[in-house]
């Protein structure tokens, strides 16, 4: 239910221009659908050439169909698998000149009664929602140090912040991103790298049309924030394009929210 009026409305805000992304560039995680493809659609729009990788290869090829007019390179990679990801973000440098912009976006939020995680379940989780996120910026320190200049975006969740029933493995993961964004933050800002996390609130995306965000967890949610409109994908793409140009040239290891004021 995303309504056409002034609380629920559905809409693609207006975007800056940054002439710095112009050729900049962008490898992405997980850019395929939802949050990552709006990204991808927004860094290309700002004329930076943009790499991004996913499991799906069906719904990466209609994107770069799309895109067929912009500088766009795709690989299907399982981000469970470190060597296999970073081998990617090499790949990607050596064809397309190196790496500006990281943005660590994969994610998987499926629930599940928390007493009924087992191991496996635990470990599954991390693999998808935080050991991506820090062996693709080890990787990319890698590939930004020698220009000694480099911004890398994390993706949390404001889930981090407020918890959420039966997703107890989630918000470990994302409350860990947070943590690991600061320490990055010290660790790379020597060598001129800038890293920052976004914490999304409840964004419509089509998956999460299709299974949680139903008319009913709309209107609890427009309910609980201050500004009455449901986020779309690209009000944090619009986030991730500031992040990365030079006009935050000086904001690093910050947790930075966009969820209308539910926070």
């Amino acid at each position: 239910m995303i309504k056409s009026d002034n609380i629920g409305v559905f809409q693609v805000t207006a975007t800056t221009f940054y002439p710095s992304l112009a050729q900049k560039i962008v490898f992405i995680t997980g850019g395929a659908t939802g949050i990552g493809a709006a990204m991808v659609r927004a860094f290309a729009a700002q004329q930076a050439q943009v790499a991004f990788i996913d499991i799906n290869a069906d719904a990466a090829t209609a994107l770069q169909v799309e895109l067929s007019g912009s500088k766009v390179w795709f690989q299907q990679v399982d981000v469970r698998e470190p060597q296999q990801l970073q081998q990617a973000m090499r790949q990607a440098a050596a064809e397309l000149g190196g790496l500006d912009v990281l943005i660590n976006n994969v994610a998987n939020d499926s629930r599940q009664p928390t007493e009924q995680v087992t191991a496996q379940d635990w470990q599954q989780c991390m693999q998808v929602n935080l050991d991506p996120a820090f062996f693709a910026s080890q990787q990319a320190f890698a590939l930004m140090q020698p220009k000694q200049q480099g911004c890398i975006i994390n993706f949390s969740s404001i889930n981090a912040l407020t918890g959420q029933q039966q997703m107890a493995g989630y918000v470990t993961a994302k409350a860990g991103i947070i943590g690991m964004t600061k320490a990055l933050a010290k660790d790379y800002g020597d060598n001129g790298i800038r890293v920052n996390a976004i914490l999304p609130g409840w964004v419509a995306t089509e998956r999460q049309l299709a299974s949680w965000f139903t008319a009913e967890e709309q209107q609890k949610w427009l309910d609980s924030a201050v500004l009455k409109r449901i986020i779309t994908p690209q009000d944090v793409a619009n986030l991730a394009l500031f992040l990365a140009s030079d006009q935050s040239a000086l904001i690093t290891g910050q947790a930075i929210c966009v969820d209308g004021g539910r926070t």
